[in-house]
């Protein structure tokens, strides 16, 4: 729960109640046997975290990441890649599978120039062999649903549930999911028109039609479809929300404010970083409205781009090779966002980045040191009801200090907290009593390893 440098952990160590009994030279010599016996660990892991809280590995998830280094050159496994930091510095890419529950499952390191969409396919192999785990349904995102990754999801008792690209599509398939007509809503028998549900008149017409009142800005429309002529045969689903409509357009208003302010005030850095970049809406021309050649470079707001991108707004889509109920495979889907929480988590409370380690097998092993911990937090969050934030948690546990008394026991140094009844109450001991005996501690610690 307190990551740092290995030197860091070295001298934290020795505020444990329990004091270590190793040097820094061993911490950094355990490195390597950790990297080497990697699979191992993961593996006697998951079995291990089965005796202490149920896995739901009906549903897998994926997805990948990277972590930057303070180098410059490349070396190894750090090499120059696309940056989710857009720094310019060498990275090492990790991928996650996490389970139903939010709880990880297997992780793998990548260099940092490899294509994202082949790294699943390896660590999905060690899972089959080396977790016994054999029928489930991999959820990813667009970016790791290549068409060989469907294909090896399409067979064994395996699935697969993806976000599809709705620009992306062939003209037929995205007329048709762009349509305004033939959308549903779950449960429900009457057939909508997207581009009416705001008119009351309609609703009303509807309501007198199907007999059901709809709030249009609470509700989620889709519409579904087979595509056999896609390999592996798999189904669209295409969901369109008025409240995912608005927020799309309100990022896309901030955006375009910010494009209007660098024109204005700072148009020396026009370079667009990424396909996301706000600068996407700036046009550059080198003539004037005229005709004429312009004796410097003109900005201006490329209406076109805003008017490109608008289409799209509040449209979602999925594929999948599963037959289940759309409403079934959405819910699904949704729950993606854990696994993009767990990677936050990584980088900010358990500080897992920059790296400052050089060798490719303690680079490894210091990923597998913060998988670890991402483990036992997801388990802990399970286990107090998911009732505090990740940042209250790791800093109300950093903050459970005790003060020894020598020849009596120990002295609570932290303020108790509905945290920290809820902890006690959820492991069966209290350490929050004005004074807990050496005796007491020593049964705390052993009940802990069990």
């Amino acid at each position: 729960m307190f990551p740092a440098s290995k030197r860091s952990t070295t001298e934290l160590s020795k505020r444990l109640l329990e004091q270590p009994g190793f040097e820094l030279q061993h911490v950094y010599r355990a490195l390597s046997i950790i990297e080497k016996e990697n699979g191992f660990i993961q593996s006697e892991l998951y079995k291990n975290s089965t005796r202490v809280i149920n896995r739901k590995t009906g549903i897998l998830y994926y997805d990948l990441t990277n972590y930057f280094f303070e180098v410059e050159q490349e070396d190894g496994i750090k090499q120059y890649g696309v940056s989710k930091e857009n720094r310019p510095n060498p990275i090492v890419q990790m991928g996650l599978f996490m389970d139903g529950d939010g709880i990880p499952l297997a992780f793998c390191i990548h260099k940092g120039n490899e294509s994202e969409q082949k790294t699943m396919k390896p660590l999905e192999k060690k899972i089959l062999s080396d977790f016994e785990l054999s029928k489930f349904v991999v959820c990813t995102d667009a970016g790791l649903a290549s068409a060989d990754n469907r294909k090896y999801n399409n067979m064994g008792g395996r699935a697969f549930i993806t976000t599809q690209s709705i620009k992306k599509l062939k003209k037929d398939l995205k007329a048709w999911a762009l349509k305004p007509t033939g959308w549903r809503l779950p449960g429900r028998e009457g057939i909508y028109d997207i581009s009416q549900v705001e008119n009351e008149n309609y609703l009303q017409r509807a309501f007198e039609q199907f007999g059901e009142r709809i709030n249009p800005q609470a509700e989620t429309f889709y519409k579904e479809q087979w595509m056999p002529d896609m390999e592996p045969e798999q189904k669209m689903i295409v969901t369109y929300s008025i409240k995912y409509r608005d927020y799309q357009q309100k990022i896309r208003s901030r955006q375009v404010d910010r494009a209007i302010k660098l024109i204005d005030k700072n148009p020396a850095k026009m370079k667009k970083v990424n396909a996301n970049d706000y600068k996407r809406f700036i046009s550059k021309t080198a003539v004037t409205k005229d005709g004429e050649v312009a004796k410097k470079e003109l900005y201006s707001i490329d209406t076109g781009v805003i008017e490109a991108e608008e289409v799209y707004d509040g449209f979602y889509a999925v594929c999948t090779n599963l037959d289940d109920d759309a409403q079934a495979i959405i819910k699904v889907n949704h729950r993606r966002w854990e696994i993009e929480e767990s990677f936050r988590i990584m980088k900010s409370e358990f500080k897992a980045r920059p790296v400052y380690l050089q060798r490719d097998d303690r680079i490894e092993a210091h990923f597998a040191t913060c998988f670890i911990s991402l483990l036992i937090y997801r388990i802990l969050e399970k286990k107090l009801g998911e009732k505090f934030t990740c940042s209250r948690i790791i800093s109300e546990l950093r903050n459970m200090n005790m003060i020894e008394v020598k020849h009596e026991g120990y002295i609570p140094a932290y303020t108790r907290t509905d945290f920290t009844d809820v902890l006690h109450e959820s492991f069966g001991f209290r350490t929050d009593y004005q004074i807990v005996t050496k005796s007491q501690m020593r049964k705390i610690c052993a009940s802990s390893k069990k």
